[in-house]
């Protein structure tokens, strides 16, 4: 049984696994926007996400950890001066995955992941409005 066991094996080794995310991160950050299986997306979400927190921190450090990932020294410099300060008020959820039908040879289901849009509010509890980033409930009028 697989108790306790974080993340997908997509039925690949390791090394082809941390490839495979390298390649479609990258990709990601350079289209802002591709089609994949649903558990692909799922499991780039986590990657994705960590890496724009890093370029939301602009270190050295972060600079460094991000080019471990992504494969290109100008996706890496888009990161961080262009798709990073976009999420500067955000505090998480970066990507949306959203789901397409079914892959005609294969039926496997297909996903769009995409970055969220710079103008595009964070989605918050039922019923409540945002105020300088605090969710407020609003009181029922009692009559």
């Amino acid at each position: 049984m697989r108790h306790l066991k974080e993340g997908r094996k997509l039925k690949r080794t390791s090394s082809h696994r941390k490839a495979l995310m390298r390649n479609m991160v990258t990709s990601l950050f350079e289209f802002e926007k591709i089609e994949t299986t649903d558990a692909k997306a799922k499991e780039l979400r986590k990657v994705a996400d960590k890496t724009i927190t890093w370029g939301k921190r602009g270190d050295l450090h972060a600079r460094r950890q991000a080019l471990k990932i992504i494969n290109d020294k100008k996706i890496v410099q888009k990161l961080f001066s262009d798709i990073a300060p976009r999420f500067r008020e955000r505090r998480g959820g970066y990507t949306r995955i959203i789901k397409v039908g079914r892959r005609r040879g294969d039926s496997a289901p297909l996903s769009i992941i995409e970055l969220i849009p710079q103008g595009e509010a964070k989605p918050t509890a039922r019923g409540a409005k945002v105020t300088k980033g605090k969710p407020i409930k609003e009181k029922p009028d009692k009559k």
